[in-house]
């Protein structure tokens, strides 16, 4: 009994040491969000599907699935800085990784659709 609970504790303490060193996705405070977001220089990118984006997306959002983010290297290249969102923030964040594996780091997380729309009315 006594070696089957320390198997448990051990199991759950490397459970919660493996969170806490996962590296964020260009994590930025709420307010450099902010700031970005409501930059005349970033790029907003939804990186859902065709049909999702054409539902709702943020005011100004360009759209590129996340399925052809490694064919838009060149177009990201070419930002100064991009904020990329989604539904839940999963496909943004995978979308960020990928960019960054090819050395474009002017990307940040705008997290969910819902979380940029509700940056832009902040200031209306």
């Amino acid at each position: 009994m006594r070696l089957k609970t320390f198997f448990i504790i051990g199991a759950i303490s490397i459970g919660l040491w493996s969170c806490k060193t996962a590296s964020p996705v260009a994590e930025g405070s709420r307010a450099e969000i902010k700031e970005l977001v409501m930059s005349p220089e970033t790029t907003l990118v939804d990186v859902r599907i065709p049909e999702e984006f054409l539902e709702k997306t943020a005011e100004g959002a360009v759209n590129i699935p996340l399925a052809k983010i490694e064919d838009n290297l060149d177009f990201f290249r070419k930002q100064k800085q991009v904020v990329l969102f989604c539904n839940r923030g999963r496909q943004s964040e995978e979308a960020i990784k990928i960019l960054k594996k090819n050395g474009i780091t002017n990307v940040y997380s705008g997290k969910t659709v819902q979380n940029i729309d509700a940056i832009k009315n902040e200031r209306k």
